[in-house]
């Protein structure tokens, strides 16, 4: 053994953080928040320990409990007083995000990304309109180019609501185009668009589904959402989506795709995010309460590999929890 060769040396406390390659901070993080019109008061997710359905008279002290953490941005998910098979109400001036928006902004500095999907606003679950007979046909799906027409609806109703931030996760093609063109149109030139490009129909939504009642009442994802063996079709999507004027990109899920993450990586100057989904947040949580992992280790080790794999952005459900523990001085 060469024994001047020595990695060791640089493991040492004094100088472990000063060679440290990757760091991990709250301005890193994004916080999702779940707004129902159909409560009055908190109410818990069972399957994601930690978070709760918040009413609109909540919304604001809600933002704020984040902010205090050091998390700057948080994700908005509505679930609305009523569905039709259009999703009406996810473009209504008076529908739950739309108010939310409206109170956040006025009320808090937060910067307030707007998630732009019709699966918890329609009475199918399905992420758009469905073509005629798909509920009996597996092989119908969703209509992509009618649902462009409430995508162009949707985002602009968020913009005039306050939205910092669009982020279109329907896997529509042509959605970021035809967003950006709506906005510029209507003067809302500002407003940039981080665009899920690369998000796959996983299991691991199973959670988010929960919390936002949006799991499909026929038929899956698979038409529109990608198939988790190809690699090849990440990096097309995330090419179109930047041509089409994307200011950012995002992959989904985080951890099972690392991969992506790096691949998108490699192939962008633009801003990536990762969405560390529900399932990757309630499996460590159920492992935690058996007393296998140490939660707040295996969130931070989780979070520090999303960012060692390429991420700019992280949307977590631990955004909370791992910002207290940075900017209390445990910073990784």
């Amino acid at each position: 053994m060469d024994i001047t060769k020595r990695p060791r040396r640089l493991r040492s406390d004094g100088v472990r953080p000063l060679v440290s390659e990757t760091s991990l901070s709250p301005s890193d993080l994004i916080a999702p928040i779940f707004v129902d019109a159909t409560t009055d008061e908190r109410v818990p997710i069972e399957s994601m320990p930690g978070h709760e359905r918040v009413p609109v008279s909540e919304i604001v002290s809600r933002v704020q409990e984040v902010g205090e953490t050091g998390v700057e941005a948080v994700m908005l998910f509505g679930i609305p007083e009523k569905k039709d098979e259009r999703g009406t109400r996810a473009w209504a001036e008076d529908g739950v995000v739309q108010r939310a928006l409206r109170k956040i902004s006025e009320e808090t500095d937060a910067y307030v990304i707007a998630d732009l999907c019709f699966c918890e606003f329609t009475s199918h679950g399905h992420c758009g309109i469905v073509e005629e007979g798909a509920e009996e046909d597996p092989h119908m799906t969703v209509d992509n180019d009618a649902t462009l027409e409430l995508i162009e609806r949707t985002a602009l109703s968020q913009a005039e609501a306050g939205a910092d931030m669009i982020a279109p996760s329907g896997m529509m093609d042509g959605m970021v185009a035809t967003i950006r063109d709506a906005l510029d149109r209507e003067d809302f030139t500002e407003v940039p668009i981080m665009s899920y490009a690369v998000k796959y129909e996983s299991a691991f939504y199973g959670p988010f589904r929960d919390a936002a009642d949006g799991a499909p009442s026929f038929g899956d994802r698979r038409h529109y959402q990608m198939d988790p063996a190809n690699r090849r079709e990440a990096i097309r999507e995330a090419r179109l989506d930047a041509e089409q004027g994307a200011d950012a990109l995002m992959v989904k899920p985080a951890l099972p795709y690392l991969d992506i993450v790096r691949d998108v990586r490699e192939t962008t100057d633009l801003p990536v995010a990762a969405y560390n989904v529900s399932g990757e947040y309630a499996m460590l949580h159920a492992a935690a309460e058996k007393g296998w992992l140490d939660l707040e280790a295996v969130a931070r080790e989780s979070l520090l590999s999303i960012k060692r794999a390429g991420a700019d952005l992280i949307l977590t459900y631990f955004a909370e929890s791992v910002a207290s523990e940075l900017s209390a001085g445990n910073r990784t």
